[in-house]
């Protein structure tokens, strides 16, 4: 396809995606389903042939993508939320896959790699769905982060487990002692990657004055980390997220100008939206609707298949973990089975298959529809689960405090700015001291009134279950950076391991007295 050709087909989908994004708002429908639907039909009025590249989506679409989500997580938050996270994307994504594999096997006949290949496809899950649902009905956050923290790590997870298949494909055997020391030099091999590449660029990062050769070196930092993992036979997309989150959560420090963290987030926002938009559209064009019908009865199978194994693996892991650390309500429970939605990356692995594989195509054609359904039938129906599970119940006095916190924080950043322009010399005294004052006032009012709300009785901020979790969400902050401390006291000897060890058990039964946020 030559450079002319590419810009007017780019062009044809972006007005495309313009239309769907006015048209799912008035409809109220999801924006990925939207574009899935509406990419449908662009094969016949196209020329020429257009489709979805694995290589493209694997080796530019997957890291921007995976990128994005780290320098946005707040490690401190995944943190505290790590556990379930780690089990549903670790042992829960091996499980799921092994129970698909094992349906598709008897249910459709399958041979065992087949099977395995697709059982891994099917296992993975993408919430760019949820997370725009999110966006428009508030969750509570630690429910957010739960999905946004088992989305960044099922991606790398998948990657593994399909490379591992892979390997057993061609070589004809793997020992389970050879692939378990696999999976370990893949993951933990990415892991290295990603912490010396996440900090050797944040020195680079800190010279750096100039917010769009900052904005070059990030996204020099997404792409050629994981190329450089890949070249090195471990986890490209484990390095990413790694990458991702150092860079976020340290290279993105108090110390880097407003305007530059604002510049450089927005764009990872835009690169994020602008590659869904088309990753999304083209599965719409891949998807050919004459060979889905006639695999419908097999589809309709497989999608039965990846559901029992997200409900065998996501109710009995999310119920033992109340043993070790904070139970996961029911309701929250509900959503991560119904929400388990498929995407871009199962289908890019579909089209990755081994070209000898047997059965191919048919195999292609069952992810593909198995995609299609996921995204109309459970997309479309998320917004009406996350209301009829009555997970967004915000009450009035809670977004009094919101309002306050926004003040708060916007008061507090602006005079953060102010004094770094005093310091630079833009600014004179006299012009600093009126526009801080103006803020104080601000400020003052703000914690004022924020003080007057958390003094109320608990009665009359909703109870145990109202609007005390924000407060909760304050005292588990405080709690885990105590907790913090005092590893970091160990690590460095200043106190004893006995001392440490029982100051961090009152922490753990405080933090799971506290409400969820």
């Amino acid at each position: 396809m030559d450079v002319t050709q590419l810009v007017k087909i780019s062009i044809i989908l972006l007005l495309l995606a313009t239309g769907v994004a006015l048209l799912s708002r008035q409809l109220r429908i999801p924006y990925v389903t939207g574009l899935v639907l509406a990419g449908l039909p662009i094969t016949e009025l196209l020329s020429r042939p257009l489709g979805l590249n694995p290589t493209l989506v694997l080796n530019l679409f997957l890291p921007i993508l995976i990128f994005e989500a780290g320098i946005n997580t707040d490690v401190s938050r995944l943190r505290s939320t790590f556990k379930p996270i780690a089990l549903l994307a670790g042992p829960g994504a091996v499980l799921s896959s092994g129970i698909i594999a094992v349906l598709l096997k008897f249910g459709l006949g399958l041979s065992w790699i087949p099977a395995l290949f697709v059982g891994v496809i099917l296992a993975n899950t993408d919430t760019v769905s949820m997370i725009a649902v999110f966006k428009e009905i508030p969750v509570p956050s630690r429910l957010s982060t739960i999905v946004e923290g088992e989305t960044l790590f099922n991606d790398a997870a998948a990657l593994v487990s399909f490379n591992l298949i892979s390997q057993v494909y061609s070589t004809g055997s793997l020992t389970l002692l050879e692939g378990i020391q696999q999976l370990l030099f893949i993951s933990l091999g990415g892991c290295v990657v990603g912490l010396v590449l996440g900090y050797l660029s944040i020195p680079v990062f800190a010279r750096l004055d100039d917010p769009l050769s900052s904005l070059l070196l990030t996204v020099a930092v997404a792409l050629g980390t994981f190329q450089v993992g890949q070249s090195l036979g471990v986890s490209g997309a484990v390095a990413v997220v790694v990458a991702g989150l150092i860079f976020g959560n340290l290279g993105l420090s108090r110390n880097t100008s407003a305007s530059s963290r604002i510049t450089l987030l927005s764009f990872w926002e835009y690169a994020s939206f602008t590659v869904n938009t088309f990753i999304f559209l083209l599965i719409g064009v891949e998807i050919d609707l004459g060979i889905l019908w006639r695999t419908l009865p097999a589809i309709i199978f497989a999608v039965l298949a990846y559901q029992v194994g997200r409900l065998l693996t996501v109710y009995p892991l999310l119920f033992g973990i109340r043993w070790f650390d904070r139970p996961i309500p029911l309701r929250w429970q509900h959503l991560l089975f119904l929400g388990n939605i498929k995407g871009s990356l199962s289908m890019a692995l579909a089209l990755s298959l081994p070209t000898t594989l047997p059965g191919r195509e048919i195999l292609i054609a069952l992810v593909f529809g198995s995609v299609l359904v996921s995204l109309v039938g459970q997309g479309l129906s998320l917004p009406w689960v996350v209301k009829r599970l009555e997970l967004s119940q915000v009450s009035q006095v809670q977004q009094q405090i919101e309002e306050l916190q926004a003040e708060l924080m916007t008061s507090k950043s602006a005079q953060d700015e102010l004094d770094s322009l005093l310091k630079s010399g833009v600014l004179p005294k006299a012009v600093y001291e009126e526009m801080r004052s103006a803020y104080q006032v601000r400020i003052a009012k703000a914690e004022k009134a924020v003080r007057e709300l958390y003094n109320r009785r608990p009665e009359e901020l909703g109870g145990k279950n109202g609007d005390l979790s924000k407060l909760d969400a304050i005292r588990r902050r405080l709690l885990l950076a105590e907790k913090g401390a005092l590893n970091e006291a160990l690590r460095k000897r200043i106190l004893s391991e006995e001392i440490v060890q029982g100051r961090v058990r009152i922490i753990d039964e405080q933090l799971l007295k506290l409400e969820d946020d």
